[in-house]
């Protein structure tokens, strides 16, 4: 028998009229520019509060796909986002999505509702010490205590994850304070795009500037190595007018993909650990082993980017530009310049001008450079080719890649889970048109949160196609997020590379090892029923003559959907450390 339960009344002592809190916090949150709040209902005062103002709540299933969600959203937009959560087990969900855009310098916002101030440390239910929790995945933590100054910390917390070195920040909402009657505050009138970053450009010494410009101007064989923070800056006009103006070759890291087109004549393309053989990179180490000066352009230096810090020539001279000035000395003696990317590039554009360097000298060096790049380059898309015929007994990864690069929109926005899917998406899919189009969890690098960054970033990017690529070891830990896909209409084109293996890790315990433990084989799942739990059209691939066929599909129905791709179990990505188990 079914009942229709009527509404309840409002609790004693809440007035659904009155302007509370969450009502100031809901406002600082529209004032600075954010329109959706990843959430499940809590805190509930502050989700209703926001719902007024017309920010729009996505419903995650679960708290670490959620701040997956919120960490692409906001590289996608350059706009702080939000997320909301319970205390508790709730929020200890939200750390390894938090640990990610901490380590890639994205900012976000966590507003975590917290026990009754009256109940602190009485063992309230779900009580935890959250500070300690939140103290090594953020740049800033409060816990709202004074009514009167909602507005004030809600802003706050805005600035200090957008400003500096961005990353998330969190506000503790106590339960009892969010219903209680304010006075509306006046919003602030500021001289920065709040909620945007970075929110304020800063640049490097000129001093600075000028000796970095004399050190590229007289090398003979310089580098730019551009990392993720090209794109939290939005550099990448002003990076091409440098490699252009000064003859400078441009190689990318993992998370630098797309910072440059790759087709140009001095694109060196993603380098670091994944070099081997079918890496489009794999024989500018011919170039790079000589490199006289290597600028790196937002990057941090980190071990995959530098192939274990083993890539570079220990005689060449480091430029370093970064917001952190600790990055510019991490790992390398370099000259600092410190400052926001952008501005740091175009101070240098800037500074060329006024130095008059010779055109005609810079142009001959660009033309030798050219052309000792472009035969490396012919050698690596030979060794390549094989692997991306038809008609191979079993699908390989490669051919998949380039064949949904070919079938999906230009301006497509591509995102992949950690692990080997980042591989596959950065080696072998080519950037024509530069822009953050390329994402991946590569900060952290955790398993299973791709799929939920693709849905962020179809919502930050509605208008734009966007492709997720993972594989099925990292889907597994995310497959409720295909309901919130659904129930929200968050059109994403997903593809599971399905080889029933956890390929990294058997190929690094193979590599270690010579033998693997046998938790590296799965079950081969079929993933189109997972699909149809939640009536979302799905198809399998099991070769060439069903590819064809079902991306022309994909592409050409609006909506999401899912393609369960049998590949080639065998199969791995060029990391220069697997080569020996290389054997087809």
């Amino acid at each position: 028998m079914t009942t229709t339960q009527e509404p309840q009344a409002p609790r004693k002592g809440y007035d659904p009229d009155a302007h509370t809190v969450a009502d100031e916090i809901a406002r600082a949150l529209h004032d600075a520019g954010i329109r959706e709040i990843f959430g499940q209902s809590c805190p509930t005062a502050l989700m209703l509060a926001a719902e007024r103002l017309g920010i729009r709540q996505i419903g995650y299933r679960t708290e670490n796909a959620g701040a997956a969600m919120a960490d692409a959203y906001a590289r996608a937009s350059g706009q702080i986002t939000c997320i909301g959560a319970q205390n508790g087990p709730a929020a200890t969900l939200l750390v390894p999505g938090m640990a990610e855009a901490y380590k890639a310098s994205v900012p976000m916002l966590a507003l975590v509702q917290d026990v009754h101030r009256r109940q602190v440390d009485k063992n309230a239910f779900q009580e935890f010490d959250h500070r300690a929790l939140f103290s090594s995945c953020s740049v800033w933590y409060h816990r709202l205590t004074e009514e009167t100054r909602a507005y004030e910390f809600a802003r706050k917390s805005i600035i200090a994850a957008t400003s500096g070195r961005p990353g998330p920040a969190v506000l503790m909402l106590p339960m009892d304070i969010l219903t209680k009657k304010v006075e509306k505050t006046q919003a602030r009138q500021d001289s920065f795009p709040l909620g945007r970053f970075p929110m304020l450009r800063t640049g490097p010494a000129p001093a600075n500037i000028d000796a970095a410009l004399n050190l590229l101007l007289k090398a003979e064989r310089p580098l730019i190595v551009a990392g993720g923070g090209t794109h939290s800056s939005d550099a990448h006009a002003a990076l091409a007018q440098i490699r252009d103006r000064l003859a400078v070759p441009v190689a990318t890291t993992n998370m630098g993909k797309g910072a440059v087109d790759e087709t140009h004549p001095l694109a060196v393309g993603v380098i670091g650990s994944t070099m081997g053989t079918r890496s489009p990179a794999r024989h500018m180490r011919a170039y790079i082993s000589q490199a006289d000066v290597v600028f790196f352009a937002g990057n941090r230096t980190n071990e995959n980017g530098t192939a274990a810090w083993k890539l570079f020539p220990e005689e060449a001279t480091f430029i370093h530009a970064d917001i952190d000035p600790y990055e510019t000395q991490r790992n390398y003696t370099s000259l600092p310049l410190v400052g926001d990317m952008r501005t740091t590039l175009e101070a240098m554009l800037e500074r060329l001008d006024a130095q008059q360097a010779d055109a005609a000298a810079l142009e001959r060096r660009a033309d030798r450079i050219a052309v000792e790049l472009a035969p490396l380059r012919r050698k690596a898309a030979d060794d390549l080719a094989p692997y991306l015929a038809p008609g191979a007994s079993e699908l390989r990864p490669e051919r998949l890649v380039r064949e949904i690069e070919r079938h999906a929109p230009e301006d497509s926005i591509f995102v992949a889970d950690a692990s080997y899917s980042t591989l596959w998406l950065t080696q072998f899919l080519t950037c024509r048109t530069p822009g953050r189009r390329y994402l991946s969890p590569r900060g952290l690098a955790g398993l299973g949160w791709g799929y939920p960054m693709a849905l962020g970033a179809k919502l930050a990017q509605p208008n734009r196609t966007v492709v997720a690529l993972v594989g099925d070891g990292g889907f597994a830990h995310c497959w409720a997020e295909l309901e919130c896909a659904m129930r929200h209409g968050i059109d994403v084109k997903l593809v599971v590379l399905n080889n029933a293996v956890l390929g990294f890790q058997r190929n690094a315990e193979l590599g270690y090892f010579r033998e693997m433990t046998d938790v590296c084989q799965m079950l081969r799942i079929d993933h189109t029923r997972v699909a149809a739990a939640v009536d979302c059209p799905a198809w399998t691939v099991r070769g060439d003559n069903e590819l064809e066929e079902v991306l022309s599909r994909a592409f050409a129905e609006p909506g999401s959907c899912l393609i369960d791709a049998m590949v080639d179990p065998a199969a791995f990505p060029p990391v220069t450390a697997f080569e020996p188990q290389l054997d087809h």
